[in-house]
């Protein structure tokens, strides 16, 4: 069996004085999706950040590929892909620069393979418009086409069906699947029902965590 990508042990976390999750631990294994789900203002996303590297307030142990996260931060930095609830791309620049800027520091990718990543997201036509005049379905889409020319085997989603119309959200749900299949690792925050086969849960709010 092979070993977790990452694992989380103990952690615990306050924000304003109130308590969001302790003794929280689970593992994340190649080859899966992993829900984060719970009411609102449990901590899904202040979560993902702390395992994003974005978050340093929390207490316990993080392990990248069984050792301490700390002790292999630039590996795990180029092995991770974070999407934030927000789109995350710049108004002024088009969809195609915003794509290069996305990737830079990352690898070099020709623009063809830009131009058809975000024709696969519905963007075709759009590539060279200012992401100022598109709509927010649009300006999500753009942020979107990073996963369709993403290599990292730990991809890190926060409500990545937000604004999303029902063949985007059909298209997402496809796209974790496959990445699962390939063996990378998915952890996914939603108010969509989603319901994959085979999928992890991690739970906050009830005092419950998950264990591979």
């Amino acid at each position: 069996m092979s070993e977790p990508l990452l694992q989380a042990v103990n952690l615990e976390c306050e924000r304003d004085e109130r308590l969001l999750f302790q003794n929280l631990s689970f593992s994340v294994m190649p080859g899966t999706v992993t829900r984060i789900e719970g009411p609102n203002g449990t901590g899904k996303t202040t979560l993902l950040r702390i395992l994003a590297g974005l978050n340093d307030a929390w207490s316990g142990e993080l392990l990248w590929c069984g050792e301490p996260r700390a002790w292999h931060r630039e590996s795990f930095l180029r092995n991770m892909l974070y999407l934030g609830h927000r789109p995350g791309i710049k108004p002024l620049l088009t969809p195609m620069e915003n794509l290069r800027a996305l990737m830079a520091g990352r690898r070099t990718v020709s623009d063809d393979i830009l131009s058809q990543a975000l024709a696969g997201t519905g963007l075709a036509g759009f590539e060279n418009v200012p992401c100022r005049n598109l709509s927010a379905g649009q300006q999500r889409r753009v942020a979107l086409a990073r996963l369709l020319i993403a290599d990292e085997p730990l991809w890190l989603l926060d409500e990545v069906f937000t604004a999303i119309d029902a063949d985007g959200v059909k298209a997402i749900e496809e796209l974790l699947q496959q990445r699962a299949a390939e063996g990378g690792a998915v952890l996914v925050t939603t108010h969509h029902d989603l319901q994959l086969p085979g999928m992890k849960r991690i739970t906050l709010g009830g005092g419950q965590s998950y264990e591979c």
